[in-house]
C-alpha cells in the first residue's frame, strides 16, 4: 500500500483499541488528501481510504494479518510523517456503520432513488460480507463529515461526495470473497462430536483445507490458513513453493521428510516463551518446551545443508538458522538440570555451573547425618526426663530443637525446662544459614543470567518459528500430492488456463468413480463458456472443479490435473446461490441484478467468474433478459478486458432463441447424457454443443415422483402441485379451533386434568397441523 509520500495526506483509524489519524506537515493546503481508516481485530484487518483529488473511496475487504500489522507496514515509508489522531471505539459500530454508507452523499444518483434501491446498488460493489471493512468504512465516513473534506466552503448541509467505488486489492495478492470460500468449500466447520470438551465446539470438515492441511506444528496449520485466505499471484513467491513441494513429493526424499516432520512436532510458541523470559515467569515446561525447539531448529538445519541449495527455502534456511541456535541450545543444556527440576517443580542448575550452589547442595545432602550428630550432643545437656530428641530444619524459619512432650505437660508453665538453651540452634542458623531458600535464591539469579544471554540472542529463535511453519507447511502441501496424486501446474503471467483432464479434490474422495473433465480458456477463444445440462448432470461440480485447481495452483499447491498451465489470476469471483440471508426485502431479481452487477464491476480482464444457476426463484423473462444482457455485456468487451467466464445455466432458450451475439469469445458445452429404454444416464463428461432437452420427465422420475403421475403432467403440460398438504385457509380455520381450543381451558379448575388435556387433545390436534 502506498498511501504516503509528497502532497498527500493519510489518516489511519485503528479500531481495535484506538483509532489515528495521519496527515503531513509539510505538505502544501492545496493538495489533495487521502484519508486511510484501518480495523484489525482477531488476526484480520478491513481497510478503506478516501481519494479526495478524484472523490473515489476505495475498499479492500477483511484480510488475514498478524498482530504486528505486516500489511499496513509494509506500505508505510519511514520519511513520511503523518499526523495522527485517536478516534473512540464507538466510531466503528458495524450497524451505525451501515447506516452511515446508505445515508451517504452520492451524486451521481438520482435523487428520488428509494433506499431498498440504494442498498441494491451498494451491494453490487461492496461486499457486506467483510464486518471489519465496514466498520472501518462507517468511521472513515464520520472522519471525512467532520473534516468537510473537499467541501469546507460549501453549505453545511452539503456532504463530502463519493464519485466512485474501487475494490482495493493488495499488490500480488489474489480477491476471494466470504461467498467463494463458502460455495467451493474451500473451509467447511461442523459441530465437532466432543463439543462439550472444546471451547469453540467446532472443527474443519470436509475441505480443501481440511485435506491439505497435514501440518505437524499448529503454527504451520495457522501459515496455511493464512496462505489460503491471501492466494498470491507474486511468480517468486509461487515458485519457491512449488519447488520445495516437487523435492519432498519425490518418493527418494520420503525419509528426509518423515525426519523433517517429527522434529517440525517439536517446534513451540516461541514469541510466548521468550516474553514469559522476559517477564522471569518462566516454568520448567517453558525451559523444556524452548530446549526442544532450538535443538530441533539445530538439526533442522544440519538437515537442510545437505540438501540441494537451489531450493530457495532450504537455503534460507541453513543460512538464518545461525550458529547462535547452537549457542543457546550449549547453553541451556550445560545449565539446567531438567530431571531434578521436574521433580521439585522448579528451576534448578547442573554441578559445576556455580561452586557456591554446589556447597550450598553439598551441606544440603549431608544436613541430615549431621544433624543428627547434633541432636545426639544436644541430649547429653536436656532434662533427664526428655528421652530423646532432634534437630529440624524448616525452609524460611530455620533450625529447631524437637522434644516429645512429657505426660506432665499440661499447662503453659510446664513447657519450661531448666537447662534448654535455643542458642545453640541460633548457632546453626548462623553456620549454615537458610540452606534451601539461598539454593533457590542462588538457582534463580543463575536462571535469570541465563534468560539474559538467550535474550541477547533472540532474533534468530524468530526467524526459527517463520520458516518453521513455512516448512511444515509445504511439506503437508507435498504430502496430499503424493496421495492424491496431483500435478506441479505450470504458471505464467499469460491470460489463458489449460487444465487437462482436471478433477475435483474433494468429490473425487468421496466417489468410487469420478469422470475427469478438461478446460481451456485462451485471450481470444472460448473465454465465455455457456454450460446447459439436465439437472444432476454435474454443472455445478464442473465449475466448482475448475474453481478449486485454480484457488490450488494460487497458494502454490500442486493440483488435481494431468496437465495444468494456469495464468495469474487477480480474482475469483462466484455466484452460485441466490441466498434469502442476502436480500434484506429484495426480490430475487433483485438479488440476482445484485451479484451479477458484482461481478462485472468488480472483475478484471485477469479475473475467474463462475455463474452457476442465475435466476433461480426469479420470474424466466426477467431472469433470462438479465442473463442474455451480462453475457452480452462481456462478449462485447475489448478482449484483453474479458475474464475467463465459466457459466451453467438451466435457461436452454438462452441459446435455442439466439439472444446472444456471435463471438469467437463464446464456447458453448454440455454434459452428455443417454437415455436407455426410459432411464436417464448420466455420464459426466464435458463436450461441445447445447443440450436439446432438460429431461424433466425423467429428473423427476429420478427425484422419486410416481411414474404415472409425472407422465400425465408431462403430457398434459401441467405444473405439478404439492397434494399432501392443506389448504390454507382449511389451515387457518384449524389454527382457530386449536387457539380457542386452549383458551376454553380454565387453569384455575382444579378439577381439569392439564398433562390429559395436553396430551390427548392438544399436541395431536397441534400435530395433525404441522
Amino acid at each position: 500500500m502506498a498511501l504516503s509520500g509528497s502532497g498527500q495526506n493519510t489518516m489511519a483509524l485503528s479500531g481495535s483499541n484506538q483509532a489515528s489519524l495521519n496527515r503531513d506537515e509539510e505538505e502544501e493546503e492545496e493538495s489533495p488528501e487521502v484519508i486511510l481508516s484501518v480495523l484489525a481485530q482477531h488476526g484480520q484487518v478491513g481497510l478503506t481510504f478516501y481519494d479526495s483529488k478524484d472523490a473515489t473511496l476505495h475498499y479492500m475487504a477483511d484480510t488475514p494479518d498478524n498482530t504486528e500489522l505486516g500489511l499496513l507496514e509494509r506500505g508505510s515509508n519511514p520519511d513520511y510523517k503523518p499526523e495522527v489522531v485517536t478516534y473512540p471505539y464507538v466510531d466503528f459500530g458495524l450497524e451505525v456503520s451501515k447506516q452511515r454508507l446508505l445515508s451517504a452523499h452520492l451524486p451521481f444518483l438520482p435523487a428520488s432513488i428509494t433506499e431498498r434501491e440504494r442498498f441494491s446498488y451498494l451491494t453490487s460493489y461492496i461486499s457486506f460480507d467483510s464486518p471489519l471493512m465496514l466498520r472501518s468504512l462507517g468511521a472513515l465516513l464520520k472522519c471525512l463529515d467532520r473534516r468537510r473534506v473537499g467541501v469546507e466552503l460549501e453549505d453545511s448541509s452539503v456532504g463530502v461526495p463519493i464519485l466512485q467505488f474501487h475494490t482495493y486489492t493488495l499488490t500480488g495478492v489474489v480477491y476471494v470473497d466470504r461467498d467463494t470460500y463458502s460455495v467451493l468449500q474451500i473451509f467447511k466447520s461442523e459441530l465437532h462430536p466432543s463439543v462439550y470438551k472444546l471451547q469453540s465446539g467446532e472443527k474443519e470438515g470436509l475441505s480443501l483445507y481440511g485435506i491439505l492441511n497435514r501440518c505437524k506444528c499448529k503454527f504451520g496449520s495457522r501459515l496455511l490458513r493464512r496462505w489460503f485466505m491471501r492466494p498470491t499471484r507474486d511468480m517468486s513467491v509461487l515458485s519457491r513453493r512449488q519447488e520445495a513441494i516437487r523435492f519432498f513429493a519425490s518418493p527418494r526424499n520420503s525419509d528426509t521428510a518423515g525426519t523433517l516432520q517429527s522434529l517440525l512436532r517439536n517446534i513451540r510458541n516461541i514469541p510466548t516463551l521468550l516474553r514469559r523470559m522476559s517477564l522471569s515467569h518462566t516454568k520448567v515446561a517453558d525451559w523444556q518446551s524452548l530446549y526442544k525447539t532450538v535443538y530441533s531448529a539445530v538439526c533442522i538445519r544440519d538437515t537442510m545443508r545437505l540438501l540441494p541449495q537451489s531450493v530457495g527455502l532450504f537455503r534460507e534456511i541453513g543460512e538464518s538458522f545461525s550458529d547462535d541456535l547452537q549457542y543457546i541450545v550449549s547453553l541451556i543444556s550445560k545449565v539446567v538440570d531438567f530431571e531434578s527440576s521436574s521433580t521439585e517443580s522448579r528451576f534448578t542448575i547442573k554441578p559445576n555451573v556455580d561452586p557456591a550452589v554446589d556447597e550450598k547442595k553439598r551441606k544440603m545432602m549431608g544436613l541430615s547425618d549431621f544433624l543428627t550428630d547434633v541432636a545426639r550432643r544436644e541430649l547429653e545437656h536436656l532434662d533427664s526426663r526428655i528421652p530423646s530428641c532432634c534437630v529440624i530444619y524448616i525452609p524460611l524459619i530455620g533450625f529447631l530443637l524437637s522434644v516429645p512432650r512429657l505426660p506432665s505437660m499440661a499447662e503453659k508453665e510446664d513447657f519450661e525446662i531448666a537447662g534448654l538453651d535455643f542458642m545453640r540452634t541460633k548457632e546453626l542458623d548462623d553456620l549454615l544459614g537458610d540452606l534451601h531458600c539461598d539454593i533457590r535464591d542462588m538457582e534463580t539469579a543463575v536462571m535469570i543470567q541465563l534468560q539474559t544471554a538467550i535474550l541477547e540472542k533472540s532474533a534468530c529463535l524468530y526467524k526459527v518459528l517463520d520458516l518453521s511453519a513455512e516448512l511444515d507447511c509445504l511439506m503437508a502441501l507435498s504430502s496430499a500430492s503424493q496421495e492424491y496424486g496431483y500435478t506441479s501446474p505450470k504458471l505464467a503471467a499469460h491470460r489463458r488456463i489449460v487444465l487437462t483432464q482436471a478433477r475435483h479434490p474433494l468429490l473425487e474422495l468421496c466417489c468410487p468413480v469420478f469422470v475427469a473433465n478438461s478446460f481451456q480458456s485462451s485471450e481470444s477463444q472460448g473465454r465465455v463458456k455457456v454450460i446447459t445440462g439436465p439437472n444432476s448432470s454435474g454443472k455445478s461440480i464442473y465449475l466448482k472443479q475448475v474453481g478449486l485447481v485454480v484457488f490450488m495452483a494460487l497458494i502454490g499447491s500442486d493440483v488435481p490435473a494431468k496437465e495444468a498451465e494456469i495464468g495469474l489470476v487477480d480474482g475469483i469471483f462466484t455466484r452460485m446461490q441466490s441466498r434469502e440471508s442476502v436480500s434484506v426485502g429484495l426480490s430475487t431479481f433483485m438479488i440476482d441484478l445484485n451479484q451479477m452487477a458484482h461481478a462485472i464491476n468488480c472483475s478484471s480482464g485477469n479475473s475467474l467468474v463462475l455463474i452457476d444457476e442465475f435466476g433461480k426463484g426469479t420470474n424466466t423473462v426477467d431472469g433470462l433478459s438479465l442473463l442474455a444482457a451480462s453475457i452480452s455485456h462481456w462478449l462485447k468487451e475489448v478482449p484483453g478486458k474479458v475474464p475467463h467466464v465459466l457459466l451453467a445455466t438451466n435457461f436452454h432458450s438462452l441459446l435455442q432463441l439466439g439472444l446472444l451475439p456471435s463471438s469467437g469469445l463464446l464456447s458453448l458445452l454440455t454434459l452428455e447424457t443417454a437415455v436407455d429404454e426410459d432411464e436417464l444416464v448420466f455420464l459426466y463428461q464435458l463436450k461441445e454443443g447445447i443440450c436439446q432437452s432438460s429431461y424433466a420427465a425423467n429428473i423427476a422420475t429420478l427425484a422419486g415422483l410416481p411414474t404415472s403421475v409425472v407422465s400425465e403432467l408431462y403430457r398434459t403440460g401441467k405444473t405439478i402441485k404439492r397434494i399432501d398438504r392443506t389448504s390454507l385457509e382449511e389451515q387457518t380455520n384449524r389454527c382457530n379451533w386449536l387457539v380457542e381450543k386452549f383458551l376454553s381451558v380454565d387453569l384455575n379448575d382444579k378439577d381439569v386434568d392439564l398433562q390429559k388435556f395436553l396430551k390427548e387433545e392438544l399436541l395431536p390436534s397441534a400435530g395433525d397441523l404441522l
